[in-house]
């Protein structure tokens, strides 16, 4: 692989993926965070080792903690430090972001939820979006009209394959 094909790899590609979070909430507002990470994190990350399913965003004393990400120490990376793969995260952002976020997540009750990791530059990014949970009944709306496009999907190409 040469140099431009490992660069484009790194820019703008997806890490990982929270499918979990549209299924459980209705995301609204969607805001990108920088994360502080040790360098055998970082390293880990390039070697795919990182899980955000179970993650959420968390205020402590005005600031945006990532808290229960999984990042999965590789075994070579570091022998002098004690890798703590799901320990809390500091993200960051700008003052005033930082404080409009607390203002939702503390009056209107909304949720900070994790959506997706990913590189911009040679920076790692989360993207966090504003998120009311779901109740059963909305959840099963959503598997339906999920269900009822993917069947459409499958008579119209059906339809195209017999004309």
């Amino acid at each position: 692989m040469g140099k431009q094909a490992a660069k484009d790899k790194s820019n703008g590609a997806t890490i990982a993926l929270n499918k979990r979070a549209r299924h459980e909430y209705h995301l609204e507002q969607r805001v990108e965070a920088g994360i502080a990470l040790q360098g055998w994190e970082l390293k880990a990350i390039r070697a795919g080792r990182a899980n955000i399913g179970e993650s959420y965003a968390i205020v402590r004393k005005g600031e945006i903690f990532l808290f229960g990400a999984q990042i999965t120490p590789l075994i070579s990376a570091s022998t002098h430090v004690v890798a703590e793969a799901q320990r809390t995260r500091k993200l960051l952002m700008h003052r005033r972001e930082i404080d409009e976020l607390i203002g939702k997540v503390e009056r209107d009750g909304y949720t900070l939820v994790p959506t997706a990791l990913y590189w911009k530059g040679n920076k790692v990014k989360a993207e966090l979006a504003l998120a009311r949970g779901k109740q059963q009944h909305d959840k099963r709306d959503t598997e339906r009209e999920r269900d009822w496009n993917r069947e459409k999907q499958r008579l119209l190409r059906r339809h195209n394959k017999d004309a």
